[in-house]
């Protein structure tokens, strides 16, 4: 390298290379091919429950098998080829894949999470006003409520009756669907709402989605527009009103996944933070050959609230999981054991960052910030305002991820979020910091983050899952 160095200058700087330029040629084909199954996954997966229908599918397609299966039966871990799972209260997965050296002695993760911003359905939804029909809504996550009015929206979801019987729905999807809305105020009247703040524009209770406008018999029922709504749900779905206290009924756009741009080198969809990264460390693991150390690939939910509840990166399902992947693999003291795998284990967490946009430059600090198109991004530690709330990764284990990253034709880049005033964010790797994991955030940069329609760049996907792949296979 020294010799190298008097030779060339240019050896001295880090560069952040366009990756079309650098991959263009070479992976273009495969690029456009995955991007093609990764708008399907978006279009499919619109709700963390209808992602880990996907995932299932594709394990079993697999012969991965579920863990809580095995635990019920003769059958031992290490008997199996390719790998299992488990599910949790169907809105998370944990995917396991042993390598050749014990889990004793730790493991490589990727972890992301499954739930995007969106608009909840309150579990006393339905109501009338002034011969129209609406749901009342709570929004999930931080989103700049403006951006959800005026646009086509689909209701996604589960009610599960008082028999516990699952009734599954979607509306709105289907191009013989109807779709709904969230009325805003015409420019003509908006006088007053165009002083607010951009944030009080549109006030929390007023997303109200819009239902239907005809009554059902209105001269002998006293609310005869959230009647002919309860009877339209009850002939398709055999539900009455008591069932939307336990239901999950989310609002999302209606409208699918697109090429962005000319060139078609984009994609534009909603909920890519973040199923972009886990639906890339799928791929990876299911991808993944001649493994050295066991892999986990590790999709929670509850990110966008703070990952919390029995489905959240806050609650024990990990650790949970490997106890009891030791237990069936015949470990003799499986705390002891958890202890060891989780003090030698190394994770990427999957979570998308801010790209530098040029229409906002000021928001962001130039040399350290993600642009889109110059491959995935490593972020030492998040937080906002003094890195509170952050995960700040050791130097060892970034160098290391830095040294997998170039021995494999990576193009990567590292980043913050933005100025160091402006605000931040957070993702999952505290939790696992807490556990004694080595984390580091490893995402791809995203336009638009948080809006009904987000935007990434296809040789970044690409280059993710190169990387994802890449970490999985290392020693």
């Amino acid at each position: 390298m020294g010799n190298q160095l008097k030779e060339n200058d240019d050896l001295l700087f880090f560069k952040k290379e366009n990756v079309w330029e650098r991959y263009g040629k070479k992976h273009r084909s495969d690029c456009f091919e995955f991007s093609e199954n990764y708008k399907n996954f978006l279009n499919t997966c619109k709700t963390e429950r209808e992602c880990v229908g996907y995932i299932r599918d594709v394990l079993g397609k697999r012969s991965f098998l579920d863990l809580d299966h095995i635990n019920k039966s003769s059958q031992k871990v290490k008997d199996l080829e390719k790998g299992y799972y488990r599910i949790v209260h169907e809105k998370a997965v944990l995917i396991y894949v042993p390598g050749k050296k014990s889990l004793r002695e730790g493991l490589n993760i990727i972890g992301g999470h499954i739930d995007s911003p969106r608009i909840d359905i309150k579990p006393n939804p339905l109501y009338e006003s002034e011969g129209l029909a609406y749901f009342k809504t709570h929004y999930y996550g931080g989103i700049k409520k403006y951006q959800w009015t005026t646009i086509p929206l689909a209701i996604h979801g589960v009610f599960i009756k008082e028999n516990g019987e699952l009734v599954n729905v979607t509306i709105g999807e289907d191009e013989n669907d109807p779709v709904f809305t969230i009325t805003d105020l015409l420019p003509h009247l908006a006088k007053d709402q165009m002083q607010k703040k951009l944030g009080e524009g549109i006030e929390g209770e007023d997303l109200n989605l819009l239902l239907g406008s005809s009554p059902f018999e209105a001269e002998k029922n006293k609310d005869p527009f959230k009647l002919n709504v309860l009877k339209i749900f009850h002939e398709k779905y055999g539900v009455i009103e008591e069932d939307f206290v336990s239901a999950e009924l989310q609002v999302v756009p209606a409208f699918k996944a697109r090429d962005i741009g000319i060139d078609r080198c984009m994609i534009g969809g909603y909920g890519q933070d973040d199923r972009a990264p886990s639906y890339i460390a799928l791929r990876a693991i299911l991808d993944a050959e001649s493994l050295n150390r066991p892999c986990v690939c590790y999709l929670s939910d509850k990110e966008e609230i703070g990952s919390v509840g029995n489905t959240g990166a806050q609650s024990a399902m990990f650790e949970d999981f490997l106890t009891d992947i030791l237990v069936a693999e015949g470990e003799k003291d499986p705390f002891l054991g958890l202890r060891s795998a989780l003090k030698n284990s190394k994770m990427l967490s999957a979570d998308v960052t801010a790209g530098y946009d040029p229409t906002f430059g000021s928001v962001y600090e130039k040399n350290n910030s993600a642009y889109v198109g110059k491959g995935v991004v490593i972020t030492k530690y998040t937080g906002a305002r003094g890195k509170a709330g952050a995960s700040d990764a050791n130097p060892e284990f970034v160098a290391r991820v830095r040294n997998v990253f170039n021995k494999n034709d990576i193009a990567w880049q590292a980043a913050e979020l933005g100025k160091v005033d402006q605000g931040g964010g957070g993702t999952i790797a505290l939790f696992f910091a807490n556990m004694g994991i080595d984390v580091l955030d490893c995402g791809i940069s995203l336009l638009s983050m948080h809006a009904p329609f987000e935007v990434v760049d296809k040789m970044d996907v690409y280059t993710a899952y190169k990387a994802y792949k890449a970490f999985y296979q290392s020693i």
